[in-house]
């Protein structure tokens, strides 16, 4: 993988870089493709900021998606009353372990040092550095490939980029993109702002 990167552009491989940094953010123990999109949102080279933006593909909206409908109690209404009916109570289990280990003990599980990597209280180690890429992310750095060649391009640019993301769609992306739809004209798009450029 490492001499596919050679032929990525600078702004292209700022886009795997970010995929990589808003996986560890949000604590992902891969990066998926949902994060190369994001990626590419995140640092749009500025021929496809216009073209995402027209099409709601914003980070914001990408960020969105990737955190879910989570609320902020860990289980869910649902969740509660299941635990309940076999005799565990969550706020009897809140209340023990702030008094245990302080207020907000739930909130601020990790410690800070333990976010970027290291090992955590109880054992086990989060990981530095690198995060490894998923099937899914890896066949869309793939595809970015196959379509740099098969278009005669030197470079890798983040065009390149987002057509392989939406050859390698997982359904998240593809809700994202607009459906099979939204992924063909956006592919259309794509190819001319490459045609421009070459």
């Amino acid at each position: 993988m490492s001499n596919v990167f050679a032929r990525f552009s600078k702004p292209a491989r700022s886009v795997v870089v970010e995929a990589q940094e808003h996986a560890r953010e949000l604590r992902s123990p891969t990066i998926e493709v949902e994060h190369l999109l994001l990626g590419i949102t995140s640092r749009p080279a500025p021929d496809l900021r216009n073209m995402l933006t027209c099409n709601g593909i914003v980070p914001e909206k990408v960020h969105a998606a990737l955190c879910g409908t989570a609320s902020e109690e860990p289980l869910g209404e649902q969740d509660a009353a299941a635990l309940r009916y076999i005799g565990i109570d969550l706020d009897s289990v809140r209340a023990a372990l702030e008094a245990t280990f302080g207020d907000g003990a739930l909130e601020h599980a990790l410690p800070d040092d333990a976010a970027s990597g290291g090992r955590l209280p109880l054992g086990g180690y989060l990981t530095y550095g690198h995060i490894p890429f998923a099937p899914g992310a890896k066949h869309a750095l793939e595809l970015t490939l196959r379509e740099a060649i098969s278009r005669g391009d030197d470079r890798i640019e983040t065009g390149h980029v987002l057509l392989g993301i939406m050859g390698a769609a997982s359904p998240v992306t593809q809700t994202l993109l607009g459906g099979d739809e939204g992924i063909q004209a956006l592919r259309e798009a794509v190819l001319q702002l490459l045609d421009q450029a070459a």
